[in-house]
């Protein structure tokens, strides 16, 4: 993979993490886009070229997303963490604690707070 840093031989870490590695990767790439697409239209005069690179830079947004719900599909612990923090109101830090509170509820009693395993009769 060219361009890219691995922190273990790639020969160790095997396709599927090499693929969960490369789309967080690519997250980052389409973010770090989005964010020069929005210096380069602050910068213009032009409405036309405004217009052009807004276009653009909203298809990158695309991207990300998309890469975003891979990750989520591919990683049970982070979906678990997107479910509990994306789309909800009030204050971000408060949200994370409500889960802070359930996660540590779970531990305490021994359950893992995943419900049953047993099919329902």
């Amino acid at each position: 993979m060219a361009g890219e840093t691995l922190h273990e031989e790639r020969v160790v870490l095997g396709k599927e993490l090499l693929d969960r590695h490369r789309a967080p990767a690519t997250v980052m790439e389409e973010l770090e886009a989005t964010d020069w697409y929005d210096r380069r239209i602050a910068g213009s005069e032009n409405a036309e070229l405004r217009a052009v690179l807004t276009h653009n830079r909203d298809e990158e947004k695309e991207h990300a997303s998309m890469l975003l719900e891979w990750v989520r599909r591919h990683d049970p612990a982070f979906a678990r963490h997107m479910g509990a923090q994306l789309f909800n109101q009030g204050p971000i830090r408060e949200t994370a604690a409500i889960e802070g509170e359930a996660c540590a509820a779970a531990a305490s009693d021994g359950r893992l707070g995943i419900g049953s395993l047993r099919a329902a009769r």
